[in-house]
């Protein structure tokens, strides 16, 4: 599969999202950055301004996850806005690559984790970066397994994570697209 057949979906926020479209952009991928009116974006290239009506489109699915997690809905509706986002980002990827961190109950921590609950029930291949443990981790079997070295194998993924991206979980990201797409056309690194 040539270079030119991979999309990165992501949300273009500061942290994990715009490393993951600079590395997208450094090795020639096309990349979809989702987001909303009002919401501020770090990284403008392959930007997609969410309609009222397709951010609608994943209001059930929150709800489903609110539920499963045992978490409360965000009351305001910029809250509300960014976790419809990034089920937009998972929704359209195959795969579904995370930075952040992992919790003791098996969610991810934050906005990132609405996203990771959802890439699990639709039984996406996820993959999340724990900056804390410095270590890949992949969904399988209801659990988290050490994944030592995720490449990216579908054609559209969903690159996603933290604002607070520390310099391993950069290394992370950097890592997984030398992995993936190096050789394979593009600028590369």
């Amino acid at each position: 599969m040539g270079i030119d057949a991979f999309t990165l979906y992501s949300g273009g926020a500061a942290g994990a999202e715009s490393a993951f479209g600079q590395y997208a952009e450094q090795h020639g991928l096309a990349e979809v950055n989702f987001t909303f009116d009002g919401h501020a974006v770090v990284r403008h290239r392959g930007l997609h301004t969410l309609s009222p009506e397709e951010l609608a489109q994943g209001d059930a699915a929150l709800v489903a996850i609110a539920r499963h997690i045992h978490r409360q809905l965000p009351g305001d509706e910029g809250s509300r806005r960014l976790l419809l986002s990034i089920w937009h980002q998972v929704h359209h990827g195959e795969a579904v690559f995370v930075v952040g961190r992992i919790q003791g109950d098996g969610t991810v921590t934050g906005g990132t984790g609405w996203g990771a609950e959802y890439a699990k029930q639709c039984n996406k291949p996820l993959f999340v970066f724990d900056q804390a443990r410095d270590a890949w981790y992949r969904w399988r079997n209801r659990d988290w397994e050490p994944e030592a070295a995720p490449s990216v194998v579908s054609n559209r993924f969903t690159g996603t994570g933290t604002r607070f991206l520390e310099p391993n979980g950069h290394a992370a990201i950097a890592g997984l697209f030398a992995r993936s797409f190096r050789g394979r056309g593009g600028d590369g690194l």
